[in-house]
């Protein structure tokens, strides 16, 4: 059986972390150039960490953002998250939508599937909202805010990276980008990929389907429904890799010009 790839997107997705990112770089954005509430202005969800801590830039200095700007925000947000998220935990806005701690136990038992990231976070603030859950153990590879300001390229990176953990060529039918806002639908199509919206997170039910995903679900409930999407059905046929020396993965560059 040919492995098949799953990319899990974060917020609002696998987790709801509070508000946690959104209120970690309002209060970076404050201490470093006194602006307050700068996230009020605009919209973080589907967005790449990249686009929103040049935007966050941009409207606190109205200057064009630089590369050195956008780091040092990005390491002040990173200083100040981990407060944030274990906040959220202790007072229970950190919240773990509906069937997905049984849907991802199911999967990993499932021979052939891969399960990685497909996020606009960066790795590092990545792992560090779904430190709560106990999620990150599921997730060895993915693709980040950091390999571009595109999610479609970012999810063609972590396929790359599939690839390398596998060891095998993976086709593009065979990759699977679950997430909540209709920026996962149309970057996973743009891909190349297919698409599952789940309405866990900060879309409308209304956008969701306006989105035109291969599926939509409400929520991760339903483990056998999830698996027939995926190809697998009742099957529990063994996947083993094989001995021949694996055909190269496809490459695909990281940034866009």
């Amino acid at each position: 059986m040919a492995p098949k790839v799953l990319l899990f997107d974060i917020d609002g997705t696998l987790v709801r972390a509070g508000g946690a990112g959104r209120k970690a770089l309002n209060e970076a954005t404050l201490k470093l150039y006194g602006k307050e509430r700068v996230c009020s202005e605009f919209s973080l969800a589907g967005r790449t960490d990249l686009w929103n801590f040049a935007t966050a830039y941009r409207l606190a200095t109205g200057r064009k953002p630089s590369q050195p700007a956008v780091a040092r925000l990005y390491r002040e947000y990173l200083r100040l998250l981990p407060r944030h998220v274990r906040r959220a935990a202790r007072e229970k806005t950190y919240i773990l939508p509906p069937g997905i701690k049984t849907l991802l136990k199911r999967l990993r038992r499932e021979p052939g599937l891969l399960l990685g990231l497909g996020t606009g976070n960066l790795e590092e603030g990545a792992r560090i909202k779904l430190g709560p859950s106990g999620f990150n153990g599921y997730f060895r590879f993915g693709g980040f805010g950091s390999d571009s300001f595109h999610r479609d390229l970012i999810l063609k990176k972590a396929v790359r990276r599939a690839c390398a953990h596998a060891g095998l060529r993976i086709r593009p039918q065979d990759v699977f980008v679950i997430g909540d806002t209709p920026f996962d639908v149309s970057a996973g199509r743009k891909a190349g990929y297919r698409t599952v919206a789940v309405g866990t997170g900060f879309a409308s039910w209304a956008e969701l389907k306006r989105s035109r995903p291969d599926h939509l679900a409400r929520d991760f409930r339903g483990v056998d429904k999830w698996l027939k999407w995926f190809g697998m059905g009742s099957s529990r046929a063994a996947w083993r890799r094989p001995r021949p020396r694996p055909r190269p993965c496809p490459r695909t560059n990281a940034r866009r010009s």
